[in-house]
Formats: structure tokens, C-alpha cells, sequence
């Protein structure tokens, strides 16, 4: 985290987990730190994440996509409620528990306007990766038609989640020119995240981040609707009022404006969690993985090890200096929800 310059990502993620007691958000019950580690141990989501479900079923009909988006606007008011911007929602984010209802997870890149949350990251993640770009995208190459690369960009999907460079294909562009911005950046993720759910790519996808720019930094002309993935009126209205000018972007003034489109008529805002959820994951047990690739999982490191000995050094001092206000113990919340 130090060397990375990642101090004010893993403040900001421990920052958001503690505060929110969301039914919206993953639950944090411990964060604690040794000379070499920081912890966060969290509620186990069997159900994996959006991601994977739309690698699986490449589109989502509009009343399951009215389902998720109406979910994620209310855990983005949740949110917002706390005070906090998120600034990094994309489907790699948004977690299934095991009833099906979503849950905001990594925040990571969220502000909530501290100090300690500042970050170049955005600049960072446009400069100095051409090698990296390089690596993950390379089949992108002499492709010509935009169905080809989606294609490729389909199939490198999951590296690119998963991959140091990370994606923009989600971030207005109001955080790129780093001119302030607020919580309507939040509802631009949103609308890509629907055109995604319904197109199969979202909407600026291209074959390297630094085209990705581009394109956000050019919507009015890059976005594109495809002829051969047909939607109804009300969908592609409610995506163009959300990929546009932030000023003039539906939820600036308020979730209340998003909620009331036609795109979902007929939701029950109130009761939305407690309904049946179109996706139930099908679990064997209360730790059954299947839900999670397992690259994913393969690519953990094991955190324990029994042979290393730490010694105590001038470098573990000025850690334990940096992450000072890390460790949170959620007792009162262990002993509410009668876990223990």
C-alpha cells in the first residue's frame, strides 16, 4: 500500500465500511493490521458479482435490468446518505448475496471530501500503463469492425478487472478533468452499467484505456446505440439522460428524479430488498465459492505464513505511523446481529 501510493484508497475503503450500517453496502466487522498486512473482514457474498453474470449472460432483458439498476440506485442514495462518492461503480463491483439482492462493495476510490481520500488516481491510470495496455489488449490489433472488437474486448473482460491498469469504461468525464465534480458522477456509472446490462459492452469500450478516454471525453458523439440490440424508448431515454453534461444529468438534483422515470414504472421502491429476486444463486453450502472464477480465487495470495518471521525495524514503524486510525471493532454491531 505504501510503495503503491495506495494509503488514501485503503483509508477511504475502511472509511465507508465502518460508517455504513446499509443493508446496500458490505458489512465490515473487524479492520486490524500486523507489520506486514492490512485486514478487512468482511461478510462473505456467495451470489459473486454483476461482472460475472454478464460474462455469463452476455445481455439482460429490460425487467432484470430494471431490477439491478433500481437496486443500485437506491445502494447509491445509501451512499450518498453517508456523505460519500463512490467515483468507481462498475458491474466488477456490485456483489450478489445469497437471496440475489446486490450489495456496493470496493470503494477503495470513493471520497467522502477528506484529506486523506485525495488522490491523483485517475491521471495514474492514463500515464505510464502503454506496456500493460499492451499485454491485456494485444488481440485488439488490425481489428476493423466495432463487432470484432467488442468481441475481443468481451473476451478480455475479466483480465481487465482484474489487471493492475483497472478500466475507465465507467468514469464521467467530469473526474477526469479534475475541475470538482459531485455525486451525479455516480449516476453517469450508472447509465453506462444499463447500457451495458442491455447492449452486451458498455457504451465506450475500446482497445486500450487511453481510447476509452477518448471516447468519454467525446459522448455526444461516441455514444452509439447498436441497431442489431433493439430497446424500448423508455431505456434509452433513461440512459442518455444519465451519460451527459453532469449539469444536466438526471440525479443531480436527487435520487427522487432518477426513480421517477418511466423506465421504472412499477417498481416498489420501499420494499424492492424483500421482493424475489430474478437471480437466486443456488448454493450447496454457506461457503460454497461457485459463484466466484477461479482465476480470481487462484490468484489470492495466501496471507498466512507461519515460517516468516518480522522483525521490528525503522520501516515498520513508519506503517504503522501511516495506517494510524485503521484498526475498527465492530462489537456493537456482532452483538446486535446476534452472530456471536
Amino acid at each position: 500500500m505504501l510503495k503503491k501510493d495506495q494509503l488514501a484508497h485503503v483509508k477511504a475503503e475502511r472509511d465507508v465500511l465502518a460508517e455504513s450500517d446499509s443493508p446496500w453496502v458490505v458489512q465490515l466487522y473487524f479492520s486490524f493490521q500486523d507489520a506486514q498486512y492490512l485486514y478487512l473482514i468482511m461478510e462473505f457474498l456467495p451470489g459473486g458479482d454483476l461482472m460475472t453474470m454478464l460474462i455469463k449472460y452476455d445481455t439482460f432483458s429490460e425487467p432484470v435490468t430494471r431490477f439491478y439498476i433500481a437496486e443500485i440506485v437506491l445502494a447509491l442514495e445509501a451512499i450518498h446518505n453517508l456523505g460519500f462518492i463512490h467515483r468507481d461503480i462498475k458491474p466488477d463491483n456490485i456483489l450478489i448475496d445469497k437471496d440475489g439482492h446486490i450489495k456496493l462493495s470496493d470503494f477503495g476510490l470513493s471520497t467522502g471530501f477528506h484529506k486523506t481520500h485525495d488522490s491523483q488516481y485517475y491521471q495514474r491510470l492514463l500515464e505510464g500503463q502503454h506496456h500493460q495496455d499492451t499485454a491485456i489488449t494485444s488481440d485488439f490489433i488490425n481489428l476493423n469492425t466495432q463487432k470484432e472488437k467488442i468481441a475481443t474486448w468481451k473476451k478480455n473482460r475479466r483480465a481487465l478487472a482484474y489487471s493492475t491498469v483497472g478500466t475507465p469504461d465507467y468514469i464521467a468525464p467530469e473526474i477526469f478533468l479534475q475541475r470538482g465534480y459531485g455525486k451525479e458522477c455516480d449516476w453517469w456509472s450508472l447509465g453506462a452499467i444499463m447500457f451495458e446490462c442491455l447492449c452486451g459492452y458498455p457504451p465506450f469500450c475500446s482497445e486500450n484505456p487511453h481510447d476509452t478516454y477518448r471516447k468519454i471525453m467525446n459522448w455526444s458523439e461516441t455514444l452509439i446505440f447498436p441497431e442489431d440490440q433493439p430497446i424500448s424508448r423508455e431505456a434509452e431515454d433513461l440512459i442518455r439522460r444519465l451519460i451527459c453534461d453532469a449539469d444536466r444529468r438526471l440525479g443531480r438534483n436527487g435520487p427522487e428524479e432518477i426513480k421517477q422515470h418511466p423506465f421504472f414504472y412499477g417498481i416498489n421502491w420501499d420494499n424492492i430488498r424483500n421482493e424475489r429476486s430474478p437471480h437466486i444463486p443456488q448454493l450447496k453450502s454457506i461457503t460454497d465459492t461457485s459463484y466466484f472464477p477461479t482465476e480470481e480465487l487462484d490468484a489470492v495470495p495466501d496471507v498466512v505464513d507461519n515460517n516468516q518471521v518480522y522483525e521490528t525495524n525503522t520501516v515498520n514503524a513508519q506503517k504503522d505511523l501511516a495506517f494510524v486510525g485503521y484498526t475498527f471493532k465492530r462489537f456493537d454491531y456482532l452483538t446486535k446481529k446476534n452472530i456471536l
